[in-house]
């Protein structure tokens, strides 16, 4: 009889899941001891990130990626990363060695309530009742991954389950993982749309998700309709700079409101109804205005401020929306907005110009995985996404994410230029998977904008008008070169405009994992400039 290992090694052979990405620890062992040729494991040098890489990789792939993670501290470590990925709708299957079955109700070292650590931020959480039913609970892991809305699933595997005989291969079967919002629902969706006087299109992550970037484009062009960014939103879902693109909604209630002011029918494509951070009483559209609603996502639908949601696969969505709708709907489209005038190249060196210059620099097949934070509407203004999967954020507000995400993107789409946008403070949480890109030759540009501190912080402080000092906002003394060069990745450190073009030059053909530490004026921006 084949044990349990090696029905569950020739089923992740099966479902494309050769690739494992994880930090050993004991319990795993059983699992990858002899490990097989066809399968590559990625190490990280700390559990999140060795979490982050499998969602930046899983996200540019489309399918879902195995995590392999040390029972309770090594899934506690993971935490933060397994929240985003959750908001990101990422498909995981993420596991974790449990102790022995033999002794685990006497609850020795590493022993842990695995299922309940996870259980939150997963769409499923077990620890399979026999060893024999490993297999089958990591089939079922994967198609519930890959469900709509998709997410992280995790299996805790007690680690001598690997040894014991298996009852046989689960039946190999297909699940098709996409469906179609009502068909009557989508009829009165074109109708409204067609009726409109003054039709808007708010565009989300789950629109490149979905894999509707182009339809999109199509469905806008025939409405003639002006197209918006959902705020804070984990991917681009429309080209930044199509003539059509108008910017990023403001996260919060009065400024979006104002932005979408004058348009009768608002039509929101994979995203929320809205996504807020700070608090700022309004209308969540003006009244008379009617918001339809398009997600993969019933939780999504549930919670809506306003407006009729229809739930099922977004791109399958936008394409029946637009073959019930006529070509061209007669509306005059607006004109393109104004492109940003240059920045002026001062010294110290505004973000603006920084921001800008990488610009400049920039492919246009490039994908950029951003965690600038403070810097992020100013990125916004000046580098355009063009290109479906061409940029990555967390959706869950959390840092950690960008650069062990740039890694695992770099090590599923190798031909496409990828660069890390982050700040000094972000870099901070998961700066090991610098050592990973230098170990798998993930040649990822890691762009880090560097004002010395807690930028966002400081203009939440403002925001909210709270006065006195606040500790901990300042990061002094903190080198992201020198941590650079500790863990394998070539870099330098720019303090004058002059230097930065040549230094991005320098950086993008280095044709290996490169820090580009940019020291920048410390003036905090406003919290919803």
């Amino acid at each position: 009889m084949a044990t349990v290992r090696e029905v569950t090694l020739d089923l992740l052979r099966e479902l494309g899941m050769t690739r494992v990405f994880g930090n050993p620890g004991s319990t795993e062992i059983p699992f990858l001891k002899e490990f097989p040729e066809d399968f590559s494991y990625v190490l990280a040098l700390q559990e999140a990130s060795a979490l982050g890489m499998a969602d930046g990789y899983a996200g540019a792939t489309g399918r879902a990626a195995l995590v392999n993670l040390h029972t309770a501290p090594g899934l506690g470590n993971a935490m933060g990363a397994l929240v985003t990925a959750y908001h990101n709708k990422t498909p995981l299957v993420v596991t974790a060695g449990q102790q022995d079955r033999r002794h685990i109700a006497l609850e020795p070292l590493l022993t842990g309530d695995l299922v309940k650590l996870a259980e939150p931020y997963v769409k499923r959480s077990v620890e399979p009742l026999r060893a024999e039913d490993v297999p089958g609970e990591l089939l079922r892991a994967y198609h519930t991954a890959m469900q709509h809305p998709r997410g992280p699933v995790f299996v805790s595997v007690p680690m001598d389950d690997w040894t014991q005989e298996a009852a046989g291969p689960p039946p190999s079967r297909e699940v098709v993982h996409r469906s179609l919002p009502d068909p009557g629902a989508l009829r009165r969706v074109a109708d409204a749309l067609r009726e409109a006087r003054n039709p808007v299109v708010v565009a989300g992550a789950g629109v490149d998700r979905s894999g509707g970037f182009h339809d999109a484009v199509t469905l806008a062009e025939g409405l003639g309709a002006p197209v918006w960014s959902d705020p804070i939103s984990g991917r681009a879902g429309f080209p930044q700079g199509h003539p059509l693109f108008r910017g990023h909604l403001a996260p919060a209630q009065k400024q979006l409101a104002a932005q979408l002011s004058g348009h009768d029918v608002v039509l929101v494509l994979g995203a929320p109804v809205f996504l807020y951070y700070p608090y700022v009483p309004g209308p969540v559209v003006e009244e008379g205005t009617r918001v339809l609603h398009v997600t993969d996502d019933p939780d999504e639908a549930a919670r809506a401020a306003t407006g009729t949601s229809l739930v099922g696969d977004v791109a399958l969505a936008i394409r029946e929306l637009t073959g019930l709708l006529p070509e061209s709907s007669g509306r005059r489209a607006p004109e393109a907005r104004e492109e940003p005038e240059p920045p002026e190249p001062y010294s110290p060196i505004p973000v603006e110009y920084a921001m800008y210059a990488l610009s400049e620099a920039l492919p246009e097949d490039a994908v950029v995985a951003d965690e600038s934070i403070s810097s992020k509407s100013r990125l916004a203004r000046y580098v355009k996404v063009s290109r479906p999967g061409g940029y990555y954020t967390s959706a869950a507000g959390g840092l950690g994410y960008a650069m062990p995400a740039a890694v695992g993107i770099k090590l599923a789409e190798p031909e496409r230029p990828v660069v890390c946008t982050i700040g000094d403070g972000s870099a901070m949480y998961s700066v090991q998977a610098l050592w990973s890109a230098a170990q798998y030759g993930a040649n990822v540009v890691f762009f880090v904008v560097n004002n010395r501190g807690y930028s966002i912080l400081k203009g939440f402080k403002e925001a909210l008008g709270a006065g006195g000092p606040v500790p901990g906002l300042d990061l002094p003394d903190l080198d992201v070169t020198r941590i650079a060069g500790g863990f394998g990745c070539a870099g330098e450190t720019v303090g004058e405009p002059g230097e930065l073009p040549p230094a991005l030059e320098r950086a993008m053909n280095a044709g290996r994992p490169y820090v580009l530490e940019v020291l920048v004026d410390r003036t905090v921006p406003p919290l919803l400039g």
